[in-house]
């Protein structure tokens, strides 16, 4: 059985900056001018609460403010995704139990990072994430990030096993573990990039598409790219691909996410602000994303 999210997911989805106030505070004001920003720019769905929104530094009652602040500004224009993930399973089912759901779609679960599990304990975690949740889970193995990769057998194993877990943000690299995943998993898995910069030859490989970071400064660009290849118009996708290039590395250059927050300064949606240990990105790495962002818009 096609659960009917999995359609309303194939697309860009947005992982979406928590802008801050000088005072190192939420700048809600901020934050809504993204929202409207990125649902004016025709993406498919938002993930709040994501590696891109700094999650780890915000507070129990910050995340519950924000959630119930995107869903009263999303108005269910487009699905939206929150962010719950931990490196303790039991930790992670008692915030999913302590979560208010109404107007969330779907919940984005990070694999477990710094304790290095097996696989086995990856699938069992992720089971039980899955058993708790009351809306569709969607893995995210990152493990540039994590310090463990979730090979592609235990990913086919959790897609098959589990009807609640409807896909997986895939951000390890590795094409030949993706193109595993995309051989083998269940026709109604949802495999989505975790990586503007090689999006574009995962699209050819039938992934369903892209969580961004990018897109918060560029929605409609790189939205239109994506939809571009799932239709298998890859002139056209390929054209937007290296309109942005330069601009999808620039991002990345010192660390994410300090890159496109300075981007969004420059376009004027909010402060270049990151909260401790993140720091912005230095004087070199801005002046570069200032000047390729000028380029485009110039195109």
């Amino acid at each position: 059985m096609i659960h009917p999210l999995t359609t309303k997911l194939k697309g860009t989805g947005v992982a979406v900056v928590t802008p801050f106030k000088k005072n190192s505070s939420i700048d809600f004001n901020a934050f809504e001018k993204i929202i409207d920003h990125l649902i004016a720019g025709e993406i498919e769905y938002l993930v709040v609460m994501g590696t891109t929104g700094e999650s780890p530094t915000l507070s129990k009652e910050e995340k519950k403010t924000l959630i119930e602040f995107s869903v009263e500004k999303v108005r269910s224009r487009v699905p939206l995704v929150i962010g719950i993930g931990g490196n303790s399973t039991s930790d992670v089912v008692l915030n999913i139990h302590a979560t208010q759901f109404k107007g969330v779609d779907a919940i984005l679960s990070v694999s477990p990072y710094y304790n290095k599990p097996q696989q086995t304990g990856l699938y069992e975690h992720f089971k039980t994430i899955a058993e708790a949740s009351p809306v569709p889970v969607i893995l995210y193995n990152v493990p540039g990030r994590t310090g463990s990769n979730m090979q592609a057998e235990t990913t086919i194993r959790l897609a098959t096993n589990n009807t609640n877990i409807i896909g997986i943000k895939e951000a390890s690299g590795n094409f030949d573990q993706i193109f595993r995943i995309l051989k083998s998993k269940p026709d109604n898995f949802l495999v989505i990039s975790g990586d503007d910069g090689i999006t574009l030859p995962l699209l050819a490989a039938g992934i369903d598409g892209l969580i961004s970071v990018a897109a918060n400064a560029y929605p409609r660009e790189i939205s239109e790219m994506v939809r571009a290849g799932l239709r298998g118009d890859f002139q056209k996708a390929r054209e937007i691909h290296f309109q942005l290039f330069d601009f999808m590395n620039a991002m990345f250059m010192d660390g994410s996410p300090g890159g496109i927050k300075a981007a969004l300064e420059i376009k004027q949606f909010c402060f270049n602000i990151l909260r401790l240990p993140l720091v912005s990105v230095n004087k070199d790495t801005y002046n570069l994303i200032k000047k390729v962002t000028d380029q485009i818009e110039k195109l």
